[in-house]
């Protein structure tokens, strides 16, 4: 009985320091970790989020920039960091690639982070150049069985979200269309404009332009549902690749052990910043759609994602990283 009462003590103890870690927290600033040099899309979504949620916090919010290692540098120094709320990764679905593409890593994307809330979506676009036989999905299909091995698609990272969606769409339709790396998007996108490559998948951000321009052909969005920007050009499931959905997304992940009741802090910020109107016209102007799902909502897409990008690289003999 004694020892029924301590343990009951004990639960009573916890739940009343978690209660007043939720009403303190947060006492200082928060610091929102960005694997990216300052200026570019991910930096911009976590400072135009960061400074809404520092007006529901009570505290400031610093973004800190650590770009490098592919984003594994900025993941490493959360994962090591204390778990109390005050540091917060955003980062991309680059951290659910990296357990499959990388030979090792200093820390475990998946038992070292807990998956806080995924910000936003982004989708990606299949363009083609103006050379190319084919204007929609059905026919580059066609075109690639007539013709294996001879048309090419860009791209610019091995193992990046565009890499593998185009790995994805050719097991998917049973293609056979050859890889050739680009630095960069500007090279990528100059090399489709000039048709020295057939096709890339490539964000919407940066490719409608060139569509709208009819500079590139658009051929599909490779998202589930169409995109807003883009609301008259079919997704790749339409056109006859059922079932098929590859975006890209960011969202905020905090270390391992962090107390539930700080994780729902920094979530339930995060969601109403999400839903403020002079938010969603910033992400509105590089065409990402805010999402702000719940802890378990993003941890659920999170672990599917590692293991749908793990098949992928194992299926497309995608070699491991150093």
């Amino acid at each position: 009985m004694k020892r029924v009462s301590i343990i009951l003590a004990g639960l009573i103890a916890a739940f009343a320091a978690t209660g007043a870690v939720a009403q303190t927290y947060p006492t200082q600033p928060v610091r929102i970790v960005v694997p990216f040099a300052a200026g570019g899309a991910v930096d911009t979504v976590a400072r135009v989020v960061g400074q809404k949620m520092s007006e529901s916090l009570g505290q400031p919010v610093v973004i800190e920039n650590r770009p490098g290692a592919g984003g594994n540098l900025a993941a490493d120094a959360v994962a090591r960091s204390a778990p109390d709320g005050y540091t917060v990764l955003l980062t991309t679905n680059g951290h659910a690639i990296s357990p499959s593409l990388y030979r090792s890593l200093p820390f475990d994307a998946v038992k070292d982070f807990i998956p806080v809330t995924q910000l936003i979506e982004s989708p990606l676009l299949l363009v083609g150049s103006k050379k190319l036989e084919a204007n929609n999905v059905q026919e580059l299909i066609a075109l690639a069985k007539k013709k294996p091995g001879v048309l090419n698609y860009g791209s610019t990272g091995i193992g990046n979200p565009l890499h593998l969606s185009m790995e994805l769409l050719k097991k998917e339709a049973g293609i056979d269309i050859a890889n050739v790396p680009y630095k960069g998007d500007a090279p990528l996108n100059t090399a489709l404009i000039s048709g020295e490559v057939d096709l890339a998948i490539v964000p919407v951000a940066t490719g409608r332009a060139n569509v709208d321009n009819k500079l590139v052909k658009g051929l599909a969005v490779t998202s589930a549902s169409r995109a807003k920007a883009l609301p008259d050009l079919p997704t790749i499931a339409e056109q006859g690749v059922k079932g098929f959905d590859m975006g890209s997304w960011q969202g905020f992940f905090v270390p391992a052990k962090t107390p539930d009741a700080v994780v729902q802090r920094l979530y339930q910020a995060a969601k109403k910043a999400l839903e403020a109107p002079d938010v969603r016209q910033r992400l509105a102007q590089f065409v990402a759609e805010p999402v702000g799902s719940s802890p378990e909502q993003f941890a659920k897409k999170f672990n599917d994602d590692v293991a749908k990008y793990a098949k992928i690289v194992k299926e497309a003999n995608i070699p491991q990283q150093n």
